[in-house]
This record gives C-alpha cells, structure tokens and sequence, in this order.
C-alpha cells in the first residue's frame, strides 16, 4: 500500500543544497521533507567528492613527506622507508565520511527535517513517488526544492566498471595502482593524480588541450606543471584518449601518433554533468539552460513555487555555492526578500601547489589598459621560506581599477593558499579598494601578508619587494 504525505516544502537531494535548505527550513519554523537519493546525507561532496579526496590528499602528502626523510633526510630528519596500506587509509578516510554523516544527520533531525531514503520521480511539478525499502511514498508539497546535484561524464568507449574508474572508485581503492592513467587534466584529474603520485604510483596524464587547466591563466599553471614534470608525471597534451584493453589504453597524440599507454588503473575525470534524468524532470515542464534547469536571482524555475539549487542549476559546481543557494530559497519561502547575486564565487584547486581564483583573471580584462595588476612572490615572504613553502613559484596577484583603485579579482597559487581564499572573497564581496587591504594590519608571520604585499605593490610602495 503506498502511505501519502503532505508538505510545505519538499527537497529532492542531499547534498550541500538540499540539506542547507532543509535545516534552514527548520530554523525558519517551515515543514520540511527531505529526499535522500542514494549517495547519503552531505551528497557527493561529503561522500565521494570534496571531503574524501582532501582526506586522501592529506594522506598521500604525509606519506612523502615521511618518503623524503628516508631518502636521504630532509630538514635534518631521517626515517626508515615508509609503506602505504592503502585499505587502512581509506578505512580512516571512511570514517571522516562516517562522522560528518552523522553529524548532518543531528543537525537535520534538530531542524525537524523528515529524511526518507529512496528514489523520487515526479508525475507532476508539485508530486512525486519516492521507492523506499518499505514500499513507495507519495509527496505532494506547496514548494519543491530540486537539489539532484551532478554526476561524472562517462565516456562511450571507456565505460565506469572493472579497471575503468571514476573519482568515486578512485578514492575507495585498496592498493595504490602500479600504472595509473588519468583521462582529463582538469582539478579533479590533477588533484588525485598527484595524490596517487605522492603514494608511489607512475601517474601519466592524458589531456585534449593543449595545457592543463585551461580555465586558468598560464601564470596560475605553471608551477603545477612543474611539480608534475620534476616528480616524473607524464604529459599527453593536445592528447586522446581511446579504449582500454588487456592492461593498456590507447592514445593518439597531438601529431596524431596512435601509442599505446601501460596501465592497471584508467581513471575518467573529462567532468561532471547535472543529475538530470530518472526522477521525472521531463514531467514538471521547467525551462531549460542547456542541459541545466533555467532560474533566476532568487534560484526560481519558470515553475510556480519550484526552486532548484546547485549543480543542476549552472557552472560554477562548488558544494559552497549550492548551500549558498539553499539558505536563499528557504529564506524566500519563509516570505524574505533575498537574491543570489554574489560578486565571486572563490574556487580553489587542491593541487600541488594549490590554486584559488576569485573574482576577475587576467584572461578577463585581457586586452584592457584600465586595470593595475600587480604580484607578490611567495619566496619574499618568511613564513613560505619557514614552511617550505617559497621555491614552487607560487604568488599572489591583485587585480584593480585604475580609475577608483577598486579590487576586481585576487589569485594566487602556492602551498597551503586555499586557506586565503576566504579573504579574498570577502574584500571583493565588500567591494573593497586597494587601500582597504594595504591598511588592514595582517599577522607576521602568515601566508596573508601576501595578499597585503601584492596590494601595496599596485599601489606602488611594496615593503618588502
């Protein structure tokens, strides 16, 4: 017998949108049904995406740190050859995965949220039949929240399954890949290739453009791909990729050579798409963007009281920018007036180094002459030097006005500069001007006082350079 539910509000997915949305539905005194898919509260983020894999990072940079005190000592420290049980450090990455799960899981029944787990298709914009363990579930709610998220793009002749990996395989491995080849050099690709590197594996990297990252100004690249040149990553660019069989993959390079690559392991990263089909999009008649749901500044479909959030909603797919997102819509439904209308969404990639963009590049404002650039190396500053963090090329650079000396965007690449990122969203988000970030008093010694740096710099007095 199918039960029958009426809500206020009903969430279609767990991720960083639709449980943010669901626990500030709560806050707000709304009703709340949330709908978990399948991929477990905190969704592909804190599942198989964000949290495991900078879990896996961090391991993979402990194990060289220590590989490098055995190879001849480093920093007057010497060990004994490390080894790697790979089955125990995803047993701990696990059970980060675990914690953070329950945890969602608290904060959303304090919010009075109501969790069903199982599969939602709609038969209209406002209903739909969720398969449980314990038989099916009709919804029907005022306000739908679509929060399904992404998937990874999955190619034709290199389907997911056996030796073909995703980022989601990837990060559950038992053994470190002798030979692995990554197919896309995008930060997923890169991020776990270094990573697999780091514990041991011949890594080889397999890219259609002409350099990694293309998204990224060549300057924010570069120390990046001499990490991977110096720790032997092999480079395929302008490169495509074929089929996999019996141990090898094959390959035809830029000048159109057709090789073959060696390789136990072949993971797929050419990136994600929105979850689009199999919980009834087609029958809630929503415009579409290209194969995204079409909103507005509020996140409102061209349905009636139909929000969606998140990845399915557009570029850029960051967890912070659907939770942003999420707390927009429960706040609009509870009668607010609220819009999403940021000045940057920051992105960091977790390379080796790291690399966080926020607000304008260069690539940008290329060929404009009313905007000051200006950067600060990394190996100026004593903190970099003190943490080994001075001699990868890293920086940090500023973009401005000349006319009002107002920030238009601030990058850097360098070892542990994801942790800037927030500061430099929040001076564009206050529409901040150089002089604010020359007269902010930063902390010595700290990776920040780069960004102060590279300020003073635009404004033509850098103390230290």
């Amino acid at each position: 017998m199918t039960q029958t539910l009426k809500t206020k509000v009903l969430i279609i997915g767990a991720g960083t949108g639709g449980y943010v949305a669901g626990i500030r539905c709560g806050q707000l005194g709304l009703e709340a049904v949330l709908v978990d898919g399948g991929d477990g509260l905190g969704g592909t983020c804190l599942n198989v995406g964000c949290i495991p894999s900078k879990a896996i990072i961090h391991a993979a940079s402990k194990f060289e740190t220590v590989s490098k005190a055995a190879n001849g000592g480093t920093l007057g420290i010497t060990a004994a050859k490390p080894a790697i049980d790979l089955a125990q450090t995803v047993a701990w990455k696990d059970g980060i995965v675990k914690k953070l799960n329950a945890g969602v899981a608290g904060l959303l029944k304090r919010s009075k949220v109501k969790v069903i787990n199982g599969w939602a298709e709609f038969t209209d914009a406002k209903t739909c039949t969720v398969k449980t363990a314990d038989g099916d579930i009709t919804i029907s709610a005022e306000h739908v929240i679509l929060a399904t998220g992404s998937e990874p793009v999955e190619l034709p002749f290199l389907k997911f399954g056996g030796d073909v990996l995703s980022s989601t395989e990837a990060l559950s491995l038992s053994e470190v890949p002798r030979k692995l080849v990554v197919v896309g050099g995008g930060y997923i690709g890169l991020e776990l290739g270094i990573a697999f590197r780091k514990l041991g594996a011949e890594v080889t990297i397999v890219e259609m453009a002409d350099r990694l990252l293309p998204l990224y100004d060549k300057a924010l690249t570069d120390p990046v791909a001499k990490w991977l040149e110096k720790h032997g990553v092999a480079l395929h660019l302008g490169a495509k990729a074929g089929s996999f069989d019996k141990g090898q993959i094959n390959v035809t390079t830029k000048d159109g050579k057709e090789i073959k690559l060696a390789a136990d392991k072949v993971l797929v990263t050419v990136g994600r798409r929105p979850r689009t089909q199999g919980w009834g999009l087609e029958t809630m008649g929503l415009a579409m963007d290209g194969p995204f749901v079409k909103i507005d500044d509020r996140c409102a479909t061209s349905m009636k009281n139909v929000w969606a959030v998140g990845d399915l909603t557009g570029e850029p797919m960051l967890a912070h920018k659907g939770s942003t997102q999420g707390e927009i819509v429960a706040e609009r439904i509870a009668g607010h007036d609220k819009r999403f209308n940021p000045v940057t969404i920051a992105a960091v990639c977790f390379t080796e180094p790291e690399i966080v963009s926020a607000g304008l590049g260069p690539l940008d404002v290329e060929g404009r002459d009313d905007v000051i650039t200006a950067v600060f190396p990394m190996s100026a500053l004593g903190r970099a030097l003190a943490i080994e963090a001075a001699d990868d090329g890293g920086f940090v650079r500023v973009l401005a006005s000349k006319d009002d000396h107002r920030l238009l965007g601030v990058q850097a690449v360098g070892q542990h500069v994801a942790e800037l990122s927030n500061s430099f969203a929040q001076m564009l988000e206050m529409g901040a001007v150089l002089e604010d970030v020359a007269g902010i008093i930063h902390v010595h010694p700290t990776l920040g006082e780069a960004f102060h740096e590279a300020s003073l710099r635009a404004l033509g007095h850098a103390i230290h350079i």
